[in-house]
């Protein structure tokens, strides 16, 4: 059974940063590129990020350049998503998703979903 595990989203003042953390099991990571992408509320999903299976590779929102960075861990079975300088437009849920190509920026791309951790900046 796939499971991809969400962790280290909170509640932060704008200006901090955040380290999100996914997780998988029960797929051969190296198989797959990962994403990550967030809703707002009242608003559609949107892509932020991915990056290939060998980690060599990586796609970001345009609108998102320079303040994320995905990155895989040295245990090959957890993605990354440093987020810097957070603002209040950046509350969402960030969800985690495995798919089969880093350029892929649609979430109907993607096979594997977590559920997502809450991130909320307050000004």
């Amino acid at each position: 059974q796939v499971q991809l595990v969400e962790s280290g989203g909170g509640l932060v003042q704008a200006g901090a940063s955040l380290r999100l953390s996914c997780t998988a099991s029960g797929l051969t990571f190296n198989m797959y590129a990962m994403g990550w992408f967030r809703q707002a509320p009242g608003k559609e999903r949107e892509f932020v990020a991915a990056i290939s299976r060998s980690g060599s590779n990586t796609n970001y929102a345009d609108s998102l350049q320079g303040r994320f960075t995905i990155s895989i861990g040295n245990a090959k079975n957890t993605v990354y998503l440093q987020i810097n300088s957070l603002k209040p437009e950046d509350t969402a849920v960030y969800s985690c998703a495995a798919g089969f190509s880093y350029t892929d920026t649609q979430s109907i791309q993607y096979r594997y979903w977590g559920q997502g951790t809450q991130v909320t900046v307050s000004s």
